[in-house]
């Protein structure tokens, strides 16, 4: 079965979602344009509460438009995802800083949307690579900061992904995760699930408890909001979801790997 995250289909879809303008997405005066720009609120939502950081990670960083934004507050920033095409597309833009986009009008009819990074952005700031959220390399050291954005339903363990979080973010460093918890067997085995789920007495597990119970003995809650995000499928039809966004502070007692 072809990973949907490697088709032509889905790359455009969140290359328009990463870096189209308002009318490119939803170009009708109606409709949910206060969860446009979702990249780039995963970070302006929140670092101006953080302030400037020296090293950051975008892990699951997708076609990288919150690895750019990123490059705003942070000397260096590092995007990873699994999917080859969306890093070859974010590596791309990382080089010429523009953006090509097949956007999909109706069955075979597509339009080319043309686009570029605004000039404030910091290209040489950014890298970005290929690789396993649950298992980076080895040697890619500890951050100040951490963006998992939709990331955590998307990934075979969860748990191990938290595991992994709490090892290189550093000492005071911070941790931004946010996810709509759409749990699926296809991506997340039902086992492995921290949320969306009934126990053996009964009670409804949510994935706001399971990251509480996850994260408490490491990090500090410092924040939580929701972030509603719209990608458009084709002129008439849009994928509109709540993503839950915490904020998580390394406490400063537990020892962090060191860069």
């Amino acid at each position: 079965m072809e990973n949907i995250y490697e088709t032509e289909a889905v790359l455009n879809q969140y290359l328009l979602f990463h870096y189209g303008t308002a009318e490119d997405q939803l170009p009708y005066p109606y409709g949910p344009h206060d969860s446009l720009f979702f990249p780039q609120r995963c970070v302006s939502e929140f670092l101006p509460n953080i302030g400037k950081v020296n090293r950051s990670l975008d892990l699951g960083c997708a076609v990288g438009r919150s690895t750019f934004e990123l490059s705003l507050w942070s000397e260096k920033v590092i995007g990873i995802d699994a999917s080859h095409r969306f890093i070859q597309a974010a590596q791309s833009i990382c080089e010429t800083g523009k953006i090509a986009i097949q956007r999909a009008e109706e069955g075979a009819i597509f339009s080319l949307v043309e686009r570029e990074l605004p000039s404030n952005i910091r290209r040489q700031a950014c890298k970005f690579e290929v690789g396993d959220a649950t298992a980076v390399r080895p040697d890619i050291g500890s951050f100040d900061l951490v963006l998992a954005a939709n990331l955590i339903d998307r990934v075979n363990s969860p748990r191990k992904l938290l595991h992994l979080l709490t090892s290189i973010v550093r000492p005071g460093g911070h941790l931004i995760l946010t996810s709509p918890y759409t749990w699926l067997d296809e991506f997340t085995s039902r086992t492995e699930w921290i949320g969306g789920s009934i126990d053996k007495q009964g009670g409804a597990l949510f994935a706001s408890e399971g990251l509480h119970k996850e994260l408490n003995l490491t990090f500090d809650h410092k924040h939580t909001q929701d972030l509603p995000f719209l990608i458009r499928e084709h002129r008439r039809k849009f994928q509109w979801s709540v993503a839950q966004a915490t904020v998580w502070q390394r406490k400063s007692q537990k020892a962090g790997v060191q860069e």
